[in-house]
């Protein structure tokens, strides 16, 4: 159970729509759109729904894919992983550990150390700049 629950009324308070489709409700934006895409300033990624810390900018890399790409966590926990058989298809959704905010996926494809690609939606990260 997440530490930090709320209704959904106050979800729908706190979160822009877009935000709330999203995080709340599992959704997808549409590649290329969100406003961390591209981005490549320096700083800690956390979660949109609670500020949990989730993505180090150190491991953001460009992966062609249209959302902002991770290799790796901030640090052990800060996600967990959820199969999601949605979609005709298996895939591991990354939801946040503190809210359980939906933030994407992960996928076995990504650069080393760890080779792994948390695709993650723009709507549901704030970046907090060093």
């Amino acid at each position: 159970m997440p530490d930090i629950q709320l209704t959904d009324a106050q979800w729908r308070e706190k979160l822009t729509p877009e935000q709330y489709r999203i995080c709340r409700c599992s959704a997808t934006e549409a590649p290329f759109t969100g406003e961390y895409t591209d981005c490549k300033q320096d700083g800690i990624y956390h979660c949109r729904c609670c500020g949990l810390a989730l993505f180090d900018s150190a491991s953001k890399f460009d992966s062609g894919s249209g959302w902002p790409s991770f290799f790796d966590v901030v640090a052990k926990g800060a996600v967990l992983e959820v199969v999601d058989n949605t979609h005709a298809m298996q895939r591991v959704e990354v939801v946040c550990h503190a809210c359980a905010a939906h933030l994407g996926h992960v996928f076995p494809d990504g650069p080393k150390p760890t080779g792994l690609r948390y695709c993650i939606n723009s709507a549901a990260l704030e970046l907090k700049t060093r």
